[in-house]
């Protein structure tokens, strides 16, 4: 079987972001590997030590940088990658078109992509994919095994988790929970380096660019209520904090 893992590149959460011309500065970013697509790289390395006779191939779609974490993902394990080479990002409708031609090309039985994306939130990706390949999609998994040509786990729903079985092939969409991410080794690291990245251009799929145009983005700043409170006396202080807490700050408590 194939096996397909989405590998975005976004800003480092735990780095600070610059706006610049009423944009997010990506080249004086850090920027990683989507951690919610991580984990798909992952169980998809999982899979495939459990006995599953999987290639595992790591996708991804963007400017020059985005190689960085395609290495990450064959450092990590992935048999292979593909670069599809594109001057920025793409929303995720545009870019579920580019995914679902590179499925259909591959032959590949199993696409695994994060069910959110860490900078903007989307969830659209995984959902937009499936229907266009016409293939059944679970979002949000959090546990996953494979029987034969079916796949078996658990996954969060509105009101709590629901078991599923699907039949291959099928969309994934992974999340944190599903397992814990490994930690490239250095001979790992090394041998990536001649594993092979394959590259190919936007307009091989038909795709000119992105579909939707970011007009600002502002880093929102929140205001604090700077309230001191006295400690002197212990019980009357926590008296006050719960007192803050329930009724300007409305935490249920």
């Amino acid at each position: 079987m194939k096996i397909l893992t989405l590998v975005r590149q976004v800003p480092d959460g735990e780095a600070r972001i610059r706006i610049q011309n009423g944009a997010v500065d990506l080249e004086g970013a850090t920027l990683v590997i989507d951690g919610m697509d991580e984990y798909g790289v992952e169980e998809a390395l999982r899979l495939r030590e459990g006995g599953a006779d999987a290639e595992v191939v790591a996708v991804g779609v963007g400017p020059k940088r985005t190689e960085d974490a395609l290495r990450t993902a064959l450092a990590m394990g992935a048999d292979r990658a593909i670069h599809v080479e594109a001057d920025g990002a793409l929303d995720p409708v545009t870019l579920s078109k580019v995914i679902a031609q590179i499925a259909q090309e591959e032959g590949a039985d199993l696409i695994l992509v994060g069910s959110q994306q860490a900078d903007w939130d989307s969830q659209a990706l995984g959902p937009a994919t499936a229907e266009r390949l016409g293939w059944p999609q679970l979002t949000w998994t959090n546990q996953l095994s494979l029987e034969g040509q079916t796949l078996k786990g658990r996954h969060d729903v509105d009101e709590g988790n629901e078991s599923f079985e699907v039949d291959l092939p099928a969309v994934i969409g992974t999340q944190q929970g599903l397992n814990e991410p490994r930690y490239p080794t250095l001979p790992n690291i090394m041998k990536a380096k001649k594993k092979e990245l394959r590259k190919d251009d936007l307009g091989k799929y038909g795709v000119s660019g992105a579909r939707v145009r970011t007009v600002e983005s502002t880093i929102q700043v929140r205001q604090r209520m700077n309230k001191l409170i006295d400690g002197k006396d212990p019980q009357q202080a926590a008296s006050e904090l719960l007192n803050l807490l329930r009724n300007e700050a409305k935490v249920n408590l």
